[in-house]
């Protein structure tokens, strides 16, 4: 990458702010998937060998932005990265920034960890104002000598953290890189789209097509095919004539989307069965042996036919890209679709293919099966990974140093 990262530079004595992704679930106070976290730690590991002062933040939730909020600390987190690393984890104050934290950092010794409180306790850390942005990048800038981005999950975000952090450490001459993780993810991003091994194919689901208008058709002049299942299949079925009944479909781009099949050339694999029910909250699932769904029903997973054919593209695939499951997923007589999909990548990543998973509900349900190590990378970012995909810009990563 054209970025340089924690390996490009000395932190031996220095304090190291790190913008870390902690958004982790929790039940009770604990930690209940602390993936994010350990994704961290060859970044952190590093900066403890080398001699620096860690001082990490990060955001959790979605607070207020008025002050502390119990139900949003990152105490937990503090907690499970101490365990991880078998070392005391310090917490900051709950102002998150200024004397108290200031004094914390001061005290610390060379290998030290401090996790600062949820930056998203101050609301400037994601206003659109620009002058409270740049005040509370500079307070979190006083902080640190160093600034290393590990936070792939919201480099598409132009927050006070993310960006305005970085641009005040080199305002006053300290370098901002990338930590390993986000080094890792662009890596397999980038190779995926750009220098793909064929065929390369492309798995699209989720709700929206809307949302994924950009990813498709970027992806069009780059892949030899796209399967596309989930709540997003319908619109598109629609677009070619299909019957959907009561599926979710996006009135408005029933249009868009006839463009873009007319664009598509046969690019695109849209189900041809499916799994339906009468009732989205308790209805009994039905096969239906066909393209067309009846009136009374709607889509809720790829049918048996689907499955098979998606399988033989993906088998036959030796660069594939997964974002979005192909249906309700997370019940289980709508997830034969999606688990059939993340066994066939899982399968073909073993026989040489190069897997990307990207990330939200493709990481989720690939964790849900214990296949997360059959993947050649699983993103930690799901709407990071859609805006590099889609070759939008990301200022979080523009604003780092380049080599």
């Amino acid at each position: 990458m054209a970025t340089k990262t924690i390996s490009d530079i000395d932190v031996s004595g220095k304090k190291v702010l790190i913008r870390v992704d902690f958004n982790v679930p929790l039940d009770g106070g604990e930690v209940t998937d602390d993936r994010r976290i350990r994704m961290a730690l060859p970044t952190i590991k590093k900066v403890i060998d080398d001699g620096g002062k860690l001082v990490l933040m990060s955001h959790l939730g979605r607070p207020k932005g008025e002050g502390f909020e119990e139900a949003f600390s990152l105490k937990p987190a503090a907690d499970k990265l101490a365990e991880l690393l078998g070392k005391e984890v310090t917490l900051g104050p709950p102002e998150v920034v200024g004397s108290e934290a200031a004094k914390l950092v001061e005290k610390m010794a060379d290998g030290d960890v401090l996790l600062l409180e949820n930056v998203r306790f101050i609301k400037a850390e994601t206003s659109k104002d620009p002058a409270e942005v740049e005040a509370f990048a500079e307070e979190l800038a006083a902080l640190g000598d160093v600034y290393v981005n590990d936070a792939f999950g919201t480099c598409h975000r132009r927050h006070a953290s993310m960006h305005g952090a970085p641009e005040a450490i080199k305002a006053k001459g300290g370098p901002a890189v990338a930590g390993f993780l986000v080094e890792k993810e662009i890596k397999y991003l980038h190779e995926a789209v750009d220098a793909p091994a064929r065929p390369f194919v492309a798995i699209l689901g989720g709700a929206k097509v809307s949302d994924k208008i950009e990813l498709i058709s970027t992806l069009l002049g780059k892949v030899d095919q796209i399967l596309i299942g989930g709540a997003m299949a319908y619109t598109l079925l629609k677009a070619q004539g299909a019957s959907v009944g009561k599926s979710l479909v996006e009135e408005d781009q029933v249009a868009n989307m006839q463009k873009l099949l007319s664009k598509a050339g046969g690019k695109i694999l849209l189900p041809d069965d499916h799994v339906a029910t009468d009732d989205f909250a308790g209805g009994r699932p039905t096969d239906i042996a066909d393209v067309n769904i009846p009136d009374k029903l709607m889509g809720m997973d790829i049918g048996p036919e689907t499955i098979a054919r998606f399988r033989e593209a993906i088998l036959a695939a030796k660069t594939i890209v997964w974002n979005g499951p192909m249906g309700v997923f997370e019940r289980q007589e709508y997830a034969a679709g999606t688990k059939s999909v993340a066994v066939a990548v899982a399968q073909a990543t073993g026989e040489g293919a190069v897997s990307v998973i990207g990330g939200g509900d493709s990481a989720a349900a690939v964790g849900m099966w214990g296949l997360d190590d059959r993947m050649t990378h699983v993103s930690t970012g799901g709407g990071a990974s859609l805006t590099y995909l889609e070759g939008q810009p990301m200022d979080a990563i523009e604003v780092l140093d380049a080599k």
